[in-house]
């Protein structure tokens, strides 16, 4: 008997608000006939859920999701599963991957998967609080559950030395209370006190919370596991209610007439703090 085969589409659904989903997350939800997700998540969704099959999971439930996506592809049905944010970054993209791989399964034979980014979390923050990303940034995520405690250090203080923004995700839970003090001690080994940080609960969402400090006080904010924490470069400033991390135009431009500085070239490498060695 041939089995009929489906599709699975991995929906990153935004942070929340329906101003924010894509309008391909939107048709991915409503050509599914199966949407599954963490409870939470199905909650973004429900006015698009009418007529469908929903099945919820719990928060540590996440290989199980993969597992019934793909028994239910595999019967025939359309698939939706749902993460907030975008499902590639931190989300269920990777473990459905993983799950449909140890199957034996490829792109060329099988179950169709797509792939449907989402807003994430990190530029959902930004965009509330100015343009803290506009140079070199990262993620770190402060969650030891599946990445041991030393890792996420080791990343810490890579990322802090080479000046990058740091975004960090999970940065506390009732059971983890430690990590983001941790955190706080490695980079500001790199950082000045002063240095702007962004915390930026729930974006899009009923329960937003958006507050500007800096990286010696914001441990004494309100931190939970919906907060995204946004911490400056060395170039990074908060002025007029926002926080900007500069390109670096500057270097290179008059601020006033925006008439090249001497020395430099439009479209050519800035020379500004290169050492030419000698022969």
């Amino acid at each position: 008997m041939t089995i009929a085969q489906g599709k699975i589409s991995l929906v990153g659904v935004g942070p929340g608000g329906a101003a924010q989903m894509t309008f391909q997350a939107r048709a991915a939800i409503a050509a599914a006939t199966v949407v599954i997700g963490y409870s939470t998540y199905i909650e973004l969704v429900a006015d698009l859920l009418e007529g469908k099959e929903v099945i919820r999971k719990g928060m540590t439930e996440e290989i199980d999701r993969a597992v019934v996506a793909y028994q239910r592809a595999r019967a025939g049905a359309v698939v939706a599963l749902v993460s907030s944010g975008d499902i590639g970054v931190y989300g269920m993209a990777g473990p459905t991957f993983e799950h449909l791989l140890q199957q034996g399964w490829d792109r060329q034979s099988g179950v169709t998967v797509e792939v449907v980014p989402g807003t994430t979390a990190l530029s959902a923050a930004a965009a509330l609080v100015g343009a803290p990303l506009t140079h070199d940034f990262c993620a770190i995520s402060l969650s030891d559950l599946l990445t041991p405690w030393a890792v996420i250090a080791r990343r810490l203080e890579a990322a802090a030395a080479a000046d990058f923004v740091i975004n960090l995700y999970n940065p506390k839970s009732g059971r983890r209370c430690e990590q983001i003090v941790e955190a706080q001690r490695i980079i500001s080994r790199h950082r000045l006190a002063t240095t702007p940080v962004a915390l930026v609960k729930s974006a899009y969402r009923a329960q937003q919370r958006i507050e500007l400090t800096t990286l010696e006080a914001m441990v004494d904010s309100e931190i939970g596991m919906l907060t995204t924490v946004i911490i400056g470069n060395s170039t990074t400033f908060t002025q007029g209610g926002v926080m900007v991390t500069p390109r670096g135009y500057a270097n290179k431009y008059d601020p006033d007439s925006g008439a090249v500085k001497a020395g430099e070239q439009r479209g050519r490498s800035l020379s500004t703090g290169l050492k030419v060695e000698k022969s």
